[in-house]
């Protein structure tokens, strides 16, 4: 699989990059989903290089872009995303990485900058174009109990609450549990009979 340029590539990508980093921040683990979306070093490896240094600045990263997936409003939202690319990014540049890819756009310094420079530009810019076509917060942090999972908000309607079908189905299933569980009779204390 090539290296996918798409906005909501970029887009998923970061979702998917801040959750390995907040739970798991091992190489090998950040490298896997590089790896997944298309990202390959220059040599015949695909080696990506990374170092646990790398990862680390990357963590930092990630904890900022958070932010922006949990943002209770567009506002908020736009806020932080523009002080991100006041931060990180830098005159928008077309790159092909010598070769190795198709024509797309970089905000980040050089087609050598540091990972982590690299993911917070491309990831705020690719939240931000998705804020500005849609006009509301272009992602979330999933509701269901015990995942926290940043993800892209592509539904076209009512703002998506999970990061997938699966959360999506074990919180319902476990709040029809808990209206079952609440709406069986039980006995009641004394004194607290109907009239």
């Amino acid at each position: 699989m090539g290296v996918q340029h798409s906005t909501r590539a970029m887009a998923d990508r970061a979702a998917d990059l801040t959750a390995v980093l907040l739970a798991d921040p091992a190489v090998e683990s950040v490298s896997e989903v590089l790896h997944a979306y298309g990202e390959r070093g220059p040599g015949p490896s695909g080696d990506l290089g990374l170092t646990e240094e790398d990862v680390a600045a990357m963590r930092v990263a990630a904890g900022r872009l958070r932010e922006v997936f949990a943002a209770a409003d567009v506002d908020e939202a736009a806020t932080l995303l523009n002080r991100l690319l006041a931060e990180a990014a830098r005159p928008p540049r077309l790159t092909t990485h010598d070769g190795r890819s198709i024509w797309h756009l970089h905000v980040d310094s050089h087609d050598d900058a540091p990972w982590a420079e690299w993911f917070l530009a491309s990831s705020a810019m690719a939240l931000a174009v998705l804020l500005a076509d849609h006009q509301r917060v272009p992602g979330g942090i999933c509701a269901a109990a015990g995942c926290a999972h940043p993800f892209v908000d592509s539904s076209g309607g009512s703002p998506q609450r999970f990061c997938s079908p699966r959360c999506a189905t074990r919180a319902r299933v476990a709040g029809h549990r808990a209206r079952r569980t609440g709406a069986a009779p039980g006995p009641r204390p004394a004194g607290d009979q109907p009239a």
